[in-house]
């Protein structure tokens, strides 16, 4: 579908029957472990690494903030921890992966590890958590489509950013429009809380380091191996709306 490999019909039939497989194998993981006799004591997440567009706001593929490619099924299963039916709404990552599963063998997270870990809302306890996350995607070459794009969501709200291309930022009130089809960028009513979720973004960016790009070894268009041989960086400062 990229690049006029396949049409959409042949495409998105491999696709499903990709997911089927996946699917099976959680299957035989399943069965393996009740036969075992662990399978209410085994902590099973099922999720992808991202999400997928297929048409949605006219797009395809992965490298974009909207939700469909942003967010990721994420089940749980231990029925000796997680009651059944349970439903977490706090904003989880998968950074949160490693983490909770260290708590769940009774180990502590490494300070230099991301995330946190969210074993005590599976487990239905109220803690303290985060109140927003962050999204970024750096241009690539394959798919010149795509700018660069920082974001962050809150609960409510989705502020995305553009660098290098486009001119028009994005906000979205995910609560009265889910979908994300009303750009709320320019509505005057919404400019204080645009500033504040831009200086939420660059203050976020600045304290991990994220102001640099990552530029990486370009074959060129054609192929030329004669590109660098070293991968550089660039320091950029975003505009303080």
């Amino acid at each position: 579908m990229y690049h006029g490999q396949m049409d959409f019909d042949t495409f998105y039939k491999r696709y499903c029957e990709t997911l089927l497989s996946v699917d099976e194998s959680i299957g035989s993981v399943l069965k393996c472990l009740e036969e075992m006799g662990v399978a209410d004591s085994t902590l099973v997440f099922y999720m992808g690494d991202n999400g997928f567009s297929f048409g949605e706001h006219g797009l395809i593929d992965k490298r974009h903030g909207y939700e469909e490619s942003m967010r990721v099924p994420l089940l749980a299963r231990c029925p000796e921890i997680v009651k059944p039916g349970t439903k977490v709404e706090q904003l989880v990552q998968n950074i949160d992966i490693a983490p909770t599963i260290l708590q769940a063998a009774g180990l502590q997270t490494p300070d230099d590890m991301d995330g946190r870990s969210f074993l005590p809302l599976l487990e239905g306890r109220e803690i303290r958590w985060r109140d927003a996350i962050f999204y970024e995607y750096y241009w690539e070459r394959n798919f010149p489509q795509t700018p660069t794009v920082h974001g962050v969501r809150t609960d409510r709200y989705k502020y995305l950013h553009y660098h290098g291309i486009w001119d028009t930022d994005e906000l979205y009130d995910l609560k009265n429009d889910p979908e994300e089809m009303c750009n709320l960028i320019d509505d005057p009513n919404h400019k204080k809380l645009v500033d504040e979720l831009n200086k939420k973004l660059f203050d976020w960016l600045e304290g991990t380091d994220g102001m640099k790009i990552p530029l990486r070894p370009d074959a060129g268009s054609r192929g030329d191996k004669r590109g660098p041989k070293k991968v550089s960086t660039y320091k950029f400062y975003g505009e303080q709306r």
